[in-house]
């Protein structure tokens, strides 16, 4: 009897460290188009974005920004606003992966001078 509970406490054990097994490919998701939905004020919110290694565009309703992507490593980068209209927008944005699935990743985010810390989840939706 003893040895049974051994072993099934052994196979719990076991089958609950994949549940919290945190997985980070990042170098899928350097470059690509990707989306990211957000709610806000009970309003789905999509902002869709094209990043290369040095650049990335984001699109989200009718404005269109551009800004300089700095690698920190391999699942870290800073993206700095190239023409920023007004000084709030000229803040840059520290991104960080904390995981991956085959197609997506889950990420944190701050902006530059902020303690805030904003999470979000982007797909993948081509290279």
């Amino acid at each position: 009897m003893a040895r049974c509970f051994l072993l099934i406490l052994l196979v719990v054990a076991v089958s609950s460290c994949k549940k919290y097994n945190n997985v980070r490919d990042c170098d899928n998701f350097r470059t690509g188009t990707f989306v990211w939905e957000q709610e806000s004020g009970g309003k789905l919110l999509t902002t869709k974005f094209v990043r290369t290694e040095a650049i990335q565009i984001e699109y989200f309703e009718d404005q269109v920004d551009t800004s300089k992507v700095e690698w920190v490593n391999d699942c870290e980068w800073r993206v700095i606003p190239i023409d920023p209209k007004t000084n709030a927008d000229s803040r840059a944005y520290l991104f960080k992966i904390l995981n991956t699935t085959e197609d997506s990743y889950t990420f944190e985010f701050t902006q530059s001078g902020r303690d805030q810390i904003y999470r979000g989840e982007a797909k993948k939706i081509n290279d």
